[in-house]
């Protein structure tokens, strides 16, 4: 899945019924579809080139998220792990479900977000 979000051009991710973003290694975001964009109100453009764990979202600085990516990237290993979360940033407290995917020889990572 990483790799197919990879080669997405982000016309075709904006057509997902769920949000994504796509990061570089050093937390730069580089794709935010049009449905994250609308869930949390934050316009793509002044999204992009953020960093999403200290400028973003940083309610994903901690062990259960950014720490798994830094983990998987430490250890040269894939990442694909679904889990619960409760988004609390800018927002009322919103229960979602993350996916979290990278993979060594990829350029991006993603988060991508289910409401």
């Amino acid at each position: 899945m990483c790799r197919l979000l990879n080669q997405s051009p982000p016309d075709l991710l904006d057509e997902l019924p769920y949000g994504v973003i796509g990061f570089l290694p050093n937390g730069r975001i580089q794709r935010y579809n049009r449905h994250e964009s609308q869930m949390a109100f934050f316009d793509r453009d002044s999204v992009l080139g953020q960093h999403v764990f200290l400028e973003l979202a940083p309610c994903l600085n901690n062990y259960l998220v950014e720490t798994r990516f830094a983990d998987a990237e430490a250890a040269g290993q894939s990442l694909d792990e679904t889990l619960p979360y409760v988004l609390t940033f800018r927002m009322r407290p919103t229960r979602v479900r993350l996916r979290l995917l990278s993979e060594p020889d990829q350029p991006l990572r993603f988060v991508l977000i289910h409401r």
